[in-house]
């Protein structure tokens, strides 16, 4: 009798709990960027070049800076952001929610050199 009564309030609070904290969220899909050590500046997603993606979806943006003279800015609607500065070597990321239009990624001191774009729709 007792180890019923037990069971059973262990799944009640398990119950309370799981309502308590709401739907687990997805975790959002990756894009992963790199610029440096060169002259060279990319996303991939998936292992591929990133040339499109969906409108109204969040993505997280995982940059990788190898070098201090660089930075990684994400430019498009509704979004102007330095993800990682010059002087900064290592691992950043952000959050956005895209929407339709074009995209474009460089690093501001190299932009006639270091640049990509891709459509969102």
């Amino acid at each position: 009798m007792i180890r019923i009564s037990f069971i059973l309030l262990a799944g009640v609070a398990a119950a309370v709990a799981l309502v308590a904290t709401g739907p687990i969220a997805a975790a959002p899909p990756v894009v992963k960027g790199t610029v440096g050590p060169g002259f060279t500046i990319s996303l991939k997603s998936g292992g591929k070049t990133v040339k499109s993606l969906k409108a109204g979806v969040r993505y997280r943006f995982e940059i990788t800076d190898k070098s201090s003279a660089h930075d990684f800015r994400l430019k498009g609607p509704g979004v102007n952001r330095m993800i990682t500065g010059v002087g900064y070597v290592g691992k950043k990321s952000a959050t956005f929610t895209l929407k339709p239009g074009t995209y474009r990624f460089v690093c501001d001191p190299h932009a006639s050199l270091m640049k990509g774009s891709f459509r969102v729709s």
